[in-house]
């Protein structure tokens, strides 16, 4: 069990008994079971970001909170610098970085998304989440399955989809990939 997930699943837990939402509504909310919820908050398994980003929205919180357990206060604008976002190492095969962690009030999460095809023998676990997606792909090529639909994206190639059907990203040419993601 990684420090991490303990850290964020604990500050979910606190946010979640101080908002007064039982383990089951919350659950029931971001269409999971409530095995798997209370897993993932008590730091069991790893958080997908799309479900990060979820219970943020549900807590009407900023995703950074939970990340990081630290308030975000930047309201005009924040900067972020090369390979310095907030790491949300939230799959083993996925390394996001958070491009936005301390703005308040987004609309949107923006990642930068790492693809290690080392860190996978299969294929890639399935996320769902509601809202939409945009990736750009910045650098090798990924294999998208979207709802039983495989679509081959090459760098500077973009999808825009609707994230509540299954997806998943798979770097091609045993080569790593990155992607600029956008949750809307």
């Amino acid at each position: 069990m990684k420090e991490n997930n303990k850290d964020i699943g604990n500050r979910i837990k606190e946010l979640r008994e101080i908002l007064n939402i039982s383990a089951e509504e919350l659950s029931n909310g971001i269409e999971i079971s409530k095995e798997k919820y209370l897993a993932y908050e008590n730091g069991e398994r790893d958080i997908p970001a799309s479900i990060l980003y979820e219970i943020a929205q549900r807590f009407n919180v900023d995703m950074g909170l939970l990340i990081t357990g630290e308030e975000t206060r930047m309201r005009i604008f924040t900067i972020t610098r090369r390979e310095e976002g907030a790491s949300v190492d939230r799959r083993k095969q996925y390394c996001y970085e958070n491009l936005a962690s301390k703005f308040m009030y987004k609309k949107v999460e923006p990642f930068i998304v790492t693809v290690d095809p080392s860190k996978y023998n299969d294929k890639p676990s399935k996320s769902t989440h509601l809202g939409q997606e945009f990736n750009y792909i910045l650098k090798g090529s990924l294999m998208i399955f979207i709802n039983d639909n495989e679509i081959i994206l090459n760098e500077g190639d973009s999808i825009f989809f609707d994230s509540k059907y299954p997806h998943y990203m798979k770097a091609m040419n045993n080569e790593i990939a990155k992607f600029l993601a956008i949750i809307l």
